[in-house]
């Protein structure tokens, strides 16, 4: 059934059907329902090309990634993101458009897309404390929203994150309550917002355990499992080596299970590993008995609620900014432990 078909089943106009479908303000309830409803029983799908002439909509989200950052692309955590968002995309009669482009271009790009009409709207990923992107899509004509926050910037903006300084204040402060005391740290380049609100839960737990924090116990590289193994088997070198890690992701913290295993500690019981964990799809935890003491907030989750509420900012352009702060749970697994008989206290 297509949208003519389906307009004539319920004496509408095309136009009063397609902006019932996609929300529009001005389409009073009775209606909207009335409209949902019928589409559902007659199993109808919209047509993008017939929105686009409805609406005056391209039926389009974009998401730019520039060169420099092509790595996003086959990062579990952006696929595990793009599935959740691509997931209410289509619900919503959306397509996705993912433009990787030149570093140069990334803000041309950003103009071209809004000037043009090629898409309803945007979304930004991975911001920096000061991100430029920001500043610049306020400029434009084009709705967009932000997977995260940027610490440093003044503009308003409609935004979706994790309390990420909370999440590592409680899995540092577990550890601490374990009796661990030097508590090896793996965050995220802290060129990142991200990174920077998790540094700043770890040493808000340290301040408030008495703690001065170690520099040679901090380390701050790109997540991946590698990384996670070089910098533990560094810390786990020194004179005075940690008896517990926290972990800014599950997959550096894999990589930390590597290097304990290679010196024949066993985990959970000689050292200990916490890690904020995104819940990723394709990267269980241990299901029922959760391998790693973890903070957990479904990274598939965030891109369905980011897309939602970008999709409602399409629709109502002129309405408040949204923001949404979700908490992190605390999930005990096995791989913490009490500080073994004789650590430092």
């Amino acid at each position: 059934m297509n949208l003519k078909e389906l307009s004539e089943r319920l004496d509408l106009s095309p136009t009063t059907v397609s902006r019932a479908l996609n929300g529009y303000p001005e389409v009073n309830e009775a209606t909207r329902r009335r409209v949902t409803e019928a589409a559902e029983r007659y199993n109808y799908r919209p047509n993008a090309r017939a929105l686009h002439l409805a609406t005056g909509r391209s039926m389009s989200i974009g998401h730019i990634i520039p060169f420099s950052k092509q790595n996003e692309i086959v990062n579990i955590v952006f696929a595990d993101f793009i599935a959740g968002a691509g997931e209410v995309y289509s619900l919503n009669g959306y397509n996705m458009t993912l433009s990787v482009v030149r570093d140069d271009e990334e803000f041309d790009t950003y103009r071209r897309l809004a000037e043009t009409g090629s898409v309803d709207g945007l979304i930004v990923q991975s911001p920096v404390c000061d991100d430029p992107r920001i500043t610049h899509l306020a400029q434009l004509s084009v709705p967009f929203l932000v997977h995260g926050r940027a610490s440093d910037i003044d503009t308003p903006y409609a935004w979706m994150d994790v309390n990420n300084t909370r999440a590592l204040e409680v899995l540092t402060g577990h550890l601490l309550d374990l009796g661990h005391r030097r508590i090896g740290f793996i965050n995220g380049q802290e060129k990142m917002d991200f990174a920077q609100r998790r540094r700043a839960g770890y040493l808000r737990a340290l301040e408030k355990a008495g703690i001065e924090p170690d520099p040679a116990l901090m380390h701050s590289v790109e997540m991946s499992e590698q990384n996670g193994h070089t910098s533990a088997s560094i810390m786990l070198d020194l004179d005075e080596p940690p008896t517990a890690f926290v972990a800014s992701s599950i997959v550096p913290a894999l990589g930390i299970r590597r290097a304990v295993s290679a010196r024949g500690h066993v985990l959970g019981r000689d050292i200990s590993v916490a890690c904020f964990d995104d819940d990723i799809s394709y990267l269980s935890n241990g299901g029922d008995r959760p391998e790693f003491t973890a903070v957990r907030s479904s990274v598939r989750d965030a891109g369905r609620r980011c897309a939602q509420m970008l999709i409602d900012r399409i629709r109502a352009p002129d309405g408040p900014l949204c923001h949404d702060l979700w908490e992190a749970e605390l999930i005990l697994g096995q791989s913490t432990g009490p500080c073994p008989e004789g650590c430092v206290s």
